[in-house]
């Protein structure tokens, strides 16, 4: 950052453009010059409260105040902890779990939230929690001339922030991310993406308290010199062509979303709003952050091809908080490789490439690539052995870019960021592998993710990917809303059984009346290209399946709410139908 304000003082570090009050958006920014120095008095402020190796908690709107902020928690010698401001809908209790996990000594937020956060303490139980700050009164505190604060020059090994996991799976963990392991990747990721100081710029929606996010919109446009433009992702979901605007209007552009957001451009961005884009610039967009969609690419390049868009620029990749974020992106200038698998072989475990039209259930799998300065391995999880080329097993990653571990949870710790694979000896650590859960094979020199271990739906020993089960779903009927389906498995009289709930869309007016007919669509369309029945189906109102903050389908809380038997937030009415 320094180095980067001598460099090119007058050049504009981060830009946010601010839809809140201006339809049009109000565009923000930040020199480098603006940049350092404010992060150098906020970071001084820190230190005169006594915060040098405590945790500071983020808890702001998008926007240069959080990244501000976040900088000046790292640069102060502090342990950051990006989260969210109470105003995110639906997620009050993660950001109590976490703020009581993390149990922070300051808050640093924006005036405006100020008294908002301060109430949202004590109503929640945490008034001795921290206190709230904000970064104006951080500069103050440096600007006294009394106690003045003492230099800090963080080390490589000192813990930078704490990344706190999605929760899709499990209760929210903080991961300890090093100042190393964080250059690290943003090296990593600029030397896959192939991302350069003065040819390139990061422009994205994602929320900065998400791994991808912070990563791709502050680490990376810090470490490599390079401009980033940023939105608040509410700003998307109102008009997602706002997010494609920005890149047409930014030539150089690396870009990130999850699968769903491509989809979400295809249905809402059409006529006159897709004939004013401009996509041939664009040197990247990152497909990740949750399995990958044959269909969707081939939907978006449909779409957009008419503006400029071409396959080489979907990038399907693969990464999660416990690596930093990015581990491996399909090669650079090659089109997103489409695999076609013998489904039922890979519920065996056997990643077997069929022909398309081979006639028996075929699951279409997207390559994520190779990775780029860090090892990759497909394990056995039960065994610890390594799997040849075409197996399926549990992913297994080193690095430098590898997390130190858990906050405060030495046992989990121990067993995900301390394998070992069999053979090798425990107490070195140069054979300490992370365990990711992530379940992949190898196929022609590439890593393809089929799915999550604990995840998996096992019916009568035989392995079925949910999220291969919810794509068919959501192709069965048209009242079924994309992207609002969970597929898991529950125990009934002693043996596993696959329940599916699905949101219908906001425009059907009798959910009721459809339900049976939906059903019945439901059950012969997994029965036919899975060859398993569905136990009992759910339709569900829209807004009610759950999902993470950073966009995924929190299974495990569907599970809950479907022993609950309770869908609704506000006490609407569920439509089940009992078994099928």
């Amino acid at each position: 950052m320094a180095e980067a304000a001598a460099a090119r003082p007058g050049e504009t570090a981060f830009t946010f453009v601010d839809y809140s009050t201006d339809m049009g958006g109000v565009t923000r920014t930040l020199t480098w010059t603006q940049l350092e120095s404010r992060v150098r008095q906020a970071a001084a402020g820190l230190r005169h409260a006594g915060a040098v190796g405590e945790r500071v908690a983020v808890v702001a709107p998008q926007g240069l105040d959080y990244i501000v902020a976040f900088l000046a928690a790292a640069c102060a010698g502090c342990v950051a902890v990006p989260l969210f401001p109470p105003s995110l809908p639906g997620h009050d209790d993660k950001l109590v779990a976490v703020l009581q996990d993390a149990a922070p000594m300051l808050a640093v937020t924006t005036e405006e939230q100020q008294a908002s956060f301060t109430e949202f303490c004590a109503t929640r139980g945490l008034s001795c929690g921290p206190r709230v700050i904000t970064e104006r009164q951080l500069r103050e505190m440096a600007e006294k001339p009394d106690e003045p604060a003492r230099p800090w020059h963080p080390r490589p090994q000192d813990v930078a922030y704490l990344q706190y996991t999605s929760g899709s799976t499990r209760t929210p963990s903080g991961v300890e991310i090093t100042h190393a392991n964080v250059c690290a990747n943003a090296r990593q990721a600029l030397e896959a993406y192939d991302i350069r100081t003065g040819r390139n710029c990061t422009v994205g929606w994602l929320p900065l308290y998400h791994d991808m996010g912070l990563v791709l919109a502050v680490a990376m446009p810090v470490v490599g010199q390079v401009p980033s433009v940023l939105m608040d992702p509410l700003a998307f979901i109102q008009q997602p062509a706002r997010w494609l605007r920005l890149l047409t209007r930014h030539p150089g552009a690396l870009t990130a979303a999850p699968n769903f957001a491509y989809d979400y451009c295809v249905r809402r961005v059409q006529g006159e709003e897709r004939a004013e884009l401009s996509l041939g610039s664009v040197t990247a967009m990152v497909n990740g952050s949750e399995p990958v969609g044959a269909r969707t690419l081939e939907r978006f390049q449909a779409a957009f091809a008419p503006v400029g868009m071409v396959r080489t620029i979907m990038r399907p990749s693969y990464g999660l908080a416990e690596a930093t974020v990015f581990v491996c992106a399909s090669p650079a200038g090659e089109e997103p490789t489409v695999t076609s698998f013998d489904r039922d072989a890979l519920g065996l475990g056997v990643a077997r490439v069929v022909e398309p039209d081979d006639g028996g259930a075929v699951a279409e799998l997207v390559a994520c690539g190779r990775p780029a300065g860090q090892e990759i391995a497909v394990v056995d999880p039960l065994t610890g052995r390594l799997l040849e080329d075409g197996r399926v097993g549990e992913i297994w990653l080193r690095g430098p870019n590898i997390g130190r571990g858990y906050w405060g949870r030495p046992e989990q710790s121990e067993a995900t960021f301390r394998a070992t694979l069999h053979g090798d000896d425990p107490g070195d650590p140069a054979h300490h592998w992370l365990r990711t859960g992530d379940l992949g094979a190898w196929h022609d020199k590439q890593l393809y993710v089929t799915g999550r271990l604990k995840d998996l739906v096992i019916i009568d020993g035989v392995n079925h990917y949910p999220h291969d089960i919810e794509a068919t779903v959501q192709d069965a009927h048209p009242a079924i809303r994309a992207h609002h389906i969970a597929a898991f498995s529950v125990d009934a009289d002693g043996e596993e059984r696959l329940v599916v709930v699905a949101e219908h869309h906001r425009d059907v007016t009798d959910p009721g009346g459809l339900v049976e007919e939906v059903k019945r669509a439901v059950c012969a369309a997994v029965a036919t290209g899975h060859g398993v029945s569905v136990h009992d189906f759910v339709l569900a109102p829209p807004g009610t399946v759950p999902h993470t903050t950073s966009g995924k389908v929190a299974r495990s809380a569907c599970r809950a709410r479907y022993a609950a038997g309770d869908w609704t937030a506000d006490g609407g009415a569920q439509e089940r139908t009992g078994s099928a």
